[in-house]
């Protein structure tokens, strides 16, 4: 089992703390985990944008991976995407790793200019442009929302062909574009474990459909977690802040809260169902709860 772990996002005061952001960064890399990842939310509540956090991050570390689940490529011009990707790629030693969703009508589409009839149609074609832009010396591309003319981007990514695409989503159309044009799967923290499983068995339908190598196509899950020797206060603060998060009370069921044996049982399921990875994203005491999974929670996995 490989874990990652959330990077602390939220800036509720109003002020970056850059010193403990780089503090928390340097410890979990020394603490063993994979990757840190970020999250995208342009509006709403007040975090960092990740692209940038994930330049931050790259200066602070070494070795650890880092990345996004997952980026709404849809709402951003691929050509600029195409190129921060790269450029990051470069500056990390080719250590990211790009999630990519559609994210649902459910968005505040009209703030970004696009259509939500079109949100599929943008979301793969936009794909397959900066596919393009990273791996082809001259673009050639007659679109139906983007064209370009000899048009060339370097320097191209780090990592080739390109930085491995996550893709996230949960309905089974989504899981099933994610085994056709993606290199990865990562299931949502909003997805309850019993919806992963059927997600876990949709993508592995597909695999063998497209004669994909499961064994080439690593699935993750991101786990909102808290772990308290009280578990009924670990519970009782991640529905708020799940709440918060998502402003609806009826979310406490996609979370792992509770003891260490509670999380280590509820990261087990997880496991069970397919994650080859997971995501720990603590919503709250974000060092100490990190400490906690490291030191009780994760040794039992093992």
């Amino acid at each position: 089992m490989r874990f990652a772990i959330s990077m602390p996002q939220a800036v509720s005061s109003g002020s970056f703390d850059s010193v403990g952001f780089r503090e928390y960064l340097t410890r979990a890399e020394a603490l063993g985990f994979e990757g840190a990842w970020t999250t995208e939310g342009v509006l709403g509540s007040p975090g960092l944008g990740p692209m940038e956090t994930l330049s931050y991050a790259a200066a602070c570390t070494s070795r650890i991976r880092l990345g996004c689940a997952v980026l709404i490529s849809a709402l951003h011009s691929p050509a600029h995407l195409a190129k921060s990707v790269a450029t990051l790629d470069q500056l990390s030693l080719g250590r990211l790793d790009v999630g990519v969703g559609i994210g649902g009508r459910g968005r505040m589409l009209s703030a970004f200019g696009v259509d939500p009839d079109t949100l599929t149609a943008r979301f793969v074609e936009g794909l397959r442009l900066m596919n393009e832009l990273w791996t082809q010396p001259k673009v050639n591309f007659d679109g139906r929302f983007w064209q370009l003319r000899d048009a060339v981007m370097e320097p191209k990514p780090r990592q080739r062909p390109h930085p491995p695409i996550w893709f996230g989503g949960s309905h089974p159309n989504a899981v099933r574009r994610a085994v056709r044009l993606g290199d990865a799967f990562i299931g949502a923290g909003s997805s309850t474990t019993a919806q992963f499983v059927e997600q876990v068995q949709v993508l592995r339908e597909a695999l063998a459909e497209q004669q994909r190598d499961p064994a080439g196509f690593p699935i993750a899950k991101r786990v909102y977690i808290a772990v308290d020797d009280d578990a009924e206060r670990a519970q009782g603060r991640i529905a708020d802040a799940l709440t918060r998060i998502y402003g609806r009370t009826d979310l406490a069921a996609v979370a792992v809260a509770g003891t260490p044996g509670d999380c280590v049982a509820g990261l087990r399921e997880v496991a069970d169902a397919g994650a080859q990875m997971i995501v720990l994203n603590p919503l709250f005491d974000d060092r100490d709860q990190m400490e906690r999974l490291a030191a009780e929670v994760m040794p039992g996995l093992s």
